[in-house]
């Protein structure tokens, strides 16, 4: 009898053994990550590409047995970049989704208007799509991206140092990215004892620019620092060459460049500030599996929007797999020193005409093609 026993535990062990890691993974809970972010309507692009990039790096992360034998769920969520559904969608996301962190949520007007919600709760958010000044001073606030002070500064330190232009004007979305980058152009162009010449304003997820463009217009300025998403800026700079209005523009990251440049009908003079390189300018192993994974999920153009979603997945990887347990003090922690690691190694596959500042921001100068 003793036998028969010994065998059948030898046995059930083999069995055990032979089974894969993954299949240990799925018997403990999932890491739940929460996303709120355009994923329909003129905006759409930007959270769509950033929750493609992210899902490219975590669909490798879940085949080779998740972290630390837990398995990553992304759970995203529309908004139309709008912010009373972020609101609606970060309610549900917290309490009845129950995620462990929100993850790479899209915009400024969003991401301020759930700022009580999470400041309630002390979740983790975590890689937002912002540059805001107003989510770089709270623990539970982890950045990945430069700030949009570093980009504006960059931007009038162009206008100003390489191209000498002075009377400068902006074009804003009237809503808290436009305050946000108002706030840090105006302060960009204090050391130069400039101020900009003309503001112009414009509903967020419209097209009503004429009125702006006739004030801008009648300013007489050589330059404007637009603030807003790829598909009313391209009819403002379309419709102001239409109108013989051709001073130079300027735009940060957010507006998606590969959107913006695409929708330019005509030679004209625009630098985008960016955040992430040239998706073929990476030399670093992560970035060479970024454009392997977007070969296997079928995008045949990746952009930096694209790099960017999967870079955020990449550092929460990296930081959640060093916590055992994870926590949210381990992870935010941990998240810090992963930033500081990918912005050092940036300086090594940035190309040299991209690079400006701290290696974190880099130029992105328009050519037209037809």
């Amino acid at each position: 009898m003793n036998g028969v026993i010994t065998i059948l535990i030898t046995k059930l062990i083999i069995v055990i053994c032979c089974i894969p890691l993954a299949v240990f993974a799925t018997q403990q809970p999932p890491i739940k990550l929460g996303m709120s972010a355009a994923l329909s309507g003129p905006s759409a692009e930007l959270g769509v590409q950033l929750k493609q990039g992210a899902d490219a790096y975590f669909k490798q992360v879940n085949a080779n047995g998740g972290v630390n034998g837990r398995k990553i769920e992304l759970l995203a969520l529309d908004d139309q970049y709008e912010p009373h559904l972020t609101v609606n969608n970060t309610r549900y996301l917290i309490n009845n989704a129950k995620v462990d962190v929100l993850f790479s949520y899209v915009g400024t007007p969003t991401s301020s208007a759930i700022q009580p919600i999470i400041d309630s709760h002390q979740i983790p958010f975590i890689t937002p799509f912002t540059g805001a000044d107003l989510l770089r001073h709270k623990d539970h606030i982890f950045n990945l991206r430069a700030s949009y002070n570093d980009e504006a500064k960059v931007q009038i330190d162009y206008l100003v140092k390489q191209k000498g232009l002075t009377k400068i004007a902006f074009l804003i979305q009237a809503d808290e990215f436009g305050l946000s980058l108002q706030n840090a152009l105006t302060k960009a162009m204090l050391p130069y004892s400039l101020k900009p010449k003309a503001i112009a304003r414009f509903k967020r997820n419209s097209q009503d620019i004429e009125r702006a463009l006739e004030k801008l217009k009648q300013s007489g300025v050589q330059a404007i620092c637009l603030v807003g998403t790829y598909k009313p800026l391209a009819h403002f700079i379309n419709l102001a060459d239409q109108q013989n209005f051709k001073p130079y523009f300027t735009s940060v990251s957010f507006v998606s460049s590969n959107e913006l440049f695409a929708r330019i009908k005509q030679p004209s003079k625009v630098l985008v500030t960016e955040v992430m390189p040239k998706v073929d300018g990476c030399k670093q192993n992560w970035c060479k599996r970024f454009l392997q994974s977007m070969k296997q999920a079928n995008i045949t153009k990746p952009t930096r929007v694209h790099l960017e979603g999967y870079a955020n997945a990449f550092v929460f990887y990296n930081a959640a797999k060093a916590c055992k347990p994870l926590s949210n003090e381990c992870l935010l922690q941990k998240l810090q020193v992963i930033k500081m690691q990918l912005d050092k190694s940036k300086k090594n596959y940035v190309e040299l005409s991209e690079r400006v500042k701290d290696n974190t921001v880099f130029l992105n100068h328009f050519t037209f093609t037809k």
